[in-house]
């Protein structure tokens, strides 16, 4: 079995929001929202991410620039968005997905989510990162 349906399954089975699998062992996987999941993983395992397949919930942009940079080479999204599909096409990343919308949306539907809004206005990685841990620290989720 592929490590991206492994991971697939797992997401879907124990109803998460992340599952990273490699070498057909699932190594990440998380119920939390947002991007702390997705930071916390690059963060520990950036390594162990080369190859990887992912499966998640929601792709925003901000989330397809940290599966660039841990070189994930497969992954399934729920939902992603128009412009985190772009780049990970951009960056020859298989994907699959059950839903392509325009942009991810915030908690409470109002606008943009905060991450994808970052992520589209400075589309570098390296100071993305940065912002994205003073996000988590500033909502006290890091």
């Amino acid at each position: 079995m592929s490590d991206l349906k492994i991971a697939k399954e797992i997401l879907e089975k124990d109803n998460l929001t992340l599952a990273i699998v490699k070498d057909g062992e699932c190594f990440f996987k998380s119920k939390e929202r947002g991007i702390k999941p997705l930071y916390i993983a690059l963060m520990n395992h950036e390594e162990k991410l080369y190859g990887a397949s992912a499966a998640d919930k929601i792709v925003g942009k901000g989330a397809a620039l940290l599966y660039v940079r841990g070189k994930i080479e497969n992954l399934f999204a729920k939902v992603i968005s128009k412009s985190s599909l772009e780049v990970l096409e951009n960056e020859n990343i298989y994907i699959e997905k059950e839903k392509l919308v325009p942009y991810i949306k915030n908690r409470d539907q109002t606008g943009m989510c905060p991450i994808e809004t970052m992520a589209e206005e400075d589309g570098n990685i390296d100071s993305l990162l940065i912002r994205i841990e003073s996000f988590l620290k500033n909502n006290n989720l890091i």
